[in-house]
């Protein structure tokens, strides 16, 4: 999702910024504590440090997955599919078809979204494939669903992957989306929903884009904190 970078909310009910919107959500997620088969799944960068304390408090592994919507040639705001962590592509090929849209095209999109997609996964999990998802409990974050866009394009890829099961977590979202991710989540978490919801930032107070260097600590702090209680285990 594009968000604005920086915005400092008035709103009292707003949280303090991604750590204590993730506290809130793990709070809400706490059936899932303990469970050999949970993993979290961050959307970069801005989920990352909402799923870091999801993580922490359910004592689960914590993965980055990263997806890409692959938009309508010419209208790259309507997307017709995504490529994803996993090697994953999805499409809407009822789309592709009602629009004729020409193979050459799609591969020319994605293409394109396959170089961001790579120096992500290259910047974040320098070298280590991504975990085996299939028979697990899958849990997607993500800072706030506004228009659901890319979390609905994860999910799709996230399917694709075999898991048990798939939960989304958000730590606020418009109400309608939420509401819609219903039909194609096992469970849908949004933390909050308030009516109008108009933008993800407006329910920060500290909005402050999450850096390539912040992914990469809050998942070495958490994979050295997984690695020390299971050596004492």
């Amino acid at each position: 999702m594009a968000y604005p970078t920086s915005r400092a909310s008035g709103r009292s009910d707003a949280f303090e910024d991604r750590r204590e919107a993730g506290i809130e959500l793990a709070a809400r997620l706490s059936k899932y504590r303990g469970r050999h088969d949970v993993i979290v799944l961050a959307l970069p960068r801005g989920g990352v440090p909402v799923a870091f304390e999801i993580a922490e408090a359910l004592d689960a592994p914590l993965e980055i997955f990263v997806v890409r919507k692959l938009g309508m040639p010419g209208h790259p705001e309507f997307a017709i599919g995504a490529i994803a962590s996993g090697g994953v592509r999805v499409l809407n090929e009822e789309t592709v078809q009602w629009y004729a849209i020409p193979a050459s095209a799609i591969e020319a999109v994605a293409s394109r979204e396959l170089v961001e997609l790579q120096r992500r996964e290259r910047e974040y999990r320098q070298g280590r494939p991504l975990a085996d998802l299939r028979n697990r409990v899958a849990i997607l974050v993500d800072d706030g669903l506004a228009t659901g866009a890319t979390m609905r394009a994860a999910v799709q890829a996230v399917r694709a992957l075999g898991p048990s099961s798939v939960v989304v977590a958000v730590p606020g979202g418009a109400p309608e989306t939420c509401q819609e991710f219903a039909d194609i989540t096992d469970e849908t978490v949004c933390a909050r929903t308030p009516e109008p919801f108009n933008a993800v930032g407006l329910w920060y107070r500290n909005f402050s884009q999450t850096t390539d260097e912040e992914v990469r600590e809050l998942l070495r702090r958490h994979e050295a904190r997984l690695h020390s209680g299971a050596s004492e285990r």
